[in-house]
């Protein structure tokens, strides 16, 4: 067709190699690439858009949203250009210069193009259970990243009129540089590979990290930053490959288990520690939590005692129930009674070495929620509960003194001068 059309021009008297031949070329090229934008533009790409925006699948609605088509428009132009300028000025000094700029509009169309998909991709997952499993948006940019350094080197690669692999040679001296210009975007897709690979970090997990003040919800995972969102509504940011660098504390185990724990201690003051008398403990028998335990414990003392030959009224020989003991045992059952407590995760009332404050009697259980308003209330309605019970058995809360409890001695106490003459005075 080019060479019917060379005889044509020359039957009109136009050389193939003047300017007013290439001039009528370059306009038949011109508008075949007008007539190709109007009917990818105005009737292909317009169509499907309108199909897939009403489409039930909710992909194809999200391509329709990220301007796919129009770049995907515009990278076929460019291909169908460069046929063009390579059919119809293929004996033309121009041909050079515009298959030049064609191929570069076209490398940076189809890098939209990828951007675009990129983009519908990561906003059809992350409305997904999918995306949680690993940050995608932290993959995506490492995509670009990637996708835009390569073309970057094939436009220059173009412009120059050399190899990419000879650029590529070339750019090996400056890897020293380049390396410190882009330390951190390669840091965080290092990071944000092993962040996915292991499973260590997801988007909506419950982050932990004192070290940045962070202390909250995982909100987005970048190529170089992590968003959390705390919870006094701050946002802190990281650095992506400080997750790797440092420690954190990740609670999602916890979320997914159902279950949070609840370790909290109460101090017995050690004076108020004894052995029950028999009144004592007939008062404690009428308690529902303790009168199976009482009566088990009472037949185990009396057994021992009786296989030991111990007759003494001394409370120093043989074996007597204490309060603390017979508290810590109604701790246990009034747990394993409780409606909101966990009973296939550990259940425990335990004793801890005491120190200046008391005896610490320490509540180790898991609620059935990992709510936080909800965990809130149960573990206050638990202590209430001991705070209000300890009474009960004879035993007192630490409690450090106060201004108003040494106000109070001072003012009950009679103070007298050392050197007074009125002795009483």
């Amino acid at each position: 067709m080019h060479d019917y059309f060379i005889r044509q021009l020359a039957v009109w008297g136009i050389g193939h190699d003047t300017w007013q031949a290439n001039l009528i070329l370059a306009g038949m090229v011109a508008v075949c690439a007008v007539l190709l934008h109007l009917f990818l533009h105005l009737v292909l790409f317009r169509f499907l858009g309108n199909r897939f925006a009403r489409a039930k699948s909710s992909f194809l609605k999200t391509l329709a949203e990220n301007r796919l088509f129009t770049h995907l428009a515009y990278t076929i132009q460019g291909v169908v250009l460069n046929g063009q300028l390579r059919l119809w000025l293929a004996d033309s000094a121009w041909r050079d210069g515009l298959m030049t700029l064609t191929n570069c509009l076209t490398l940076i169309a189809a890098l939209f193009t990828l951007f675009a998909l990129l983009d519908a991709v990561q906003a059809y997952f992350s409305r997904h259970m999918a995306a949680q499993h690993f940050p995608l948006r932290g993959l995506v940019q490492s995509v670009k990243l990637i996708a835009a350094i390569g073309i970057g080197i094939l436009l220059v690669s173009l412009l120059l009129g050399q190899s990419p692999m000879v650029l590529l040679g070339s750019l090996g001296a400056m890897t020293a540089v380049l390396m410190l210009v882009f330390k951190d975007p390669i840091m965080g897709l290092v990071a944000g590979i092993q962040l996915s690979a292991n499973r260590m970090l997801h988007v909506g997990d419950w982050l932990e990290m004192p070290k940045y003040n962070a202390d909250g919800a995982v909100t987005d995972i970048g190529l170089t930053t992590v968003k959390v969102q705390n919870w006094d509504n701050t946002v802190t940011t990281i650095p992506t490959y400080a997750l790797i660098a440092d420690s954190f504390k990740n609670w999602r185990a916890m979320s997914e288990s159902g279950g949070r724990r609840i370790k909290r201690p109460v101090y017995i003051d050690a004076a108020s520690v004894h052995f029950l008398s028999p009144e004592e403990i007939g008062r404690l028998r009428q308690s529902r939590l303790l009168a199976d335990y009482l009566a088990e414990r009472e037949k185990e003392v009396a057994d021992f005692n009786r296989r030991h030959q111990i007759t003494s009224d001394s409370r120093l020989n043989g074996r007597h129930l204490t309060n603390l003991g017979t508290f810590r045992a109604y701790l246990q059952h009034y747990l394993q009674q409780n409606p909101h407590i966990r009973q296939d995760m550990t259940l425990m009332v335990r004793q801890l070495e005491a120190d200046g404050r008391g005896i610490p009697l320490e509540v180790y259980c898991f609620t059935n929620t990992v709510a936080w308003g909800e965990y809130e209330a149960i573990q206050a309605d638990i202590f209430d509960h001991i705070f209000a019970v300890a009474g009960e058995f004879a035993l007192q809360i630490y409690q450090a003194p106060s201004g108003n409890d040494v106000r109070s001695l001072a003012d009950s106490a009679v103070w007298k001068h050392p050197y007074s003459a009125n002795p009483d005075a």
